[in-house]
């Protein structure tokens, strides 16, 4: 496996952002581990698409580093950089998830890029090599941009967020299903939109790509399931994520949400962080939306 894109050794957390209580079940072992006596083992948790502070990606990793994970992060930065919201500074999203984590815990980033078929298979690697296992993957990531309308659609726009956003999740969950260590519980959360539910007006590519992860969830919840994983597909649906939503469509879509605001990175957060969690072990194959009511 390519050691392209890896950067940033594992460093400790000095748990200084405080405990994500009531998760239901903490990252260390099973139950199978407790009632046997043997040695907790902590899970790690590979996070994709973390490159804002803003974004679901970070609430995320944030959620799971309160919760007591190890954390493997990607991040490709040439993709925000290109958008009209501009990128963050990595080294302060590094730098303030390593504050989030529990003591004794570590983190890896890695930049990479999944349009790129060995991206997926690189980043767990990344992971293998600083913890010896990967049990967890949320599949975060998206491709935003380069899209357009039946008229306006091209090849190369359905291949580019077919690559980015369908082929590379499920790749990585191939990847993540051969190295989970069997002492702890093996979750792997998909994100999807709200093509389901309504129409995403000029965004072809970004909905069927996204729509092919919520179709193949329940096939590969089954699959995975005799070998200890949940599998689940999240719709965050809107989310002020700080990217972009801008003041004119914030404003005219907090009438579609009954409680009177737009979804916020730590809805979805949340949510993820519970279906990994213990509690969260009889849940698989399921898409689920958390939308907070939002009415279309």
């Amino acid at each position: 496996m390519s050691n392209d894109g890896f950067s940033g050794a594992g460093a400790a957390g000095d748990g200084t952002c405080g405990g994500a209580a009531g998760l239901g079940g903490s990252a260390q072992g099973g139950e199978a581990d407790a009632a046997s006596g043997a040695s907790a083992v902590n899970s790690v948790a590979l996070v994709t698409g973390v490159s804002r502070r803003g974004g679901i990606g970070f609430a995320i990793a944030r959620r799971l580093a309160e919760a007591g994970f190890d954390l493997v992060i990607q991040h490709w930065v040439p993709h925000d950089a290109d958008q009209p919201w501009g990128s963050d500074d990595i080294d302060l999203v590094v730098s303030e998830l390593r504050s989030c984590l529990a003591p004794g815990r570590r983190l890896v980033h890695v930049s990479a890029d999944f349009s790129q078929p060995d991206a997926p298979e690189a980043v767990v690697d990344a992971g293998m090599r600083e913890f010896g296992h990967v049990d967890v993957l949320v599949a975060n990531h998206a491709m935003s941009g380069s899209d357009g309308s039946l008229d306006s659609i091209t090849v190369a726009d359905l291949d580019h967020h077919w690559a980015v956003n369908t082929r590379s999740s499920i790749m990585l969950a191939a990847a993540v299903a051969q190295v989970r260590d069997p002492r702890v519980p093996g979750r792997i959360v998909f994100m999807t939109s709200g093509q389901d539910l309504g129409p995403l007006p000029g965004e072809i590519a970004y909905g069927a790509s996204k729509a092919a992860l919520a179709s193949i969830t329940k096939t590969i919840a089954y699959e995975l399931a005799p070998r200890g994983f949940t599998v689940n597909c999240v719709n965050p649906g809107p989310v002020d994520s700080d990217s972009y939503v801008t003041d004119g469509m914030r404003e005219a879509l907090v009438p579609l949400f009954p409680f009177g605001r737009w979804g916020l990175p730590d809805d979805a957060a949340r949510l993820v962080a519970w279906l990994v969690s213990e509690d969260g072990r009889w849940v698989t194959g399921q898409v689920i939306h958390s939308e907070g009511g939002f009415m279309r």
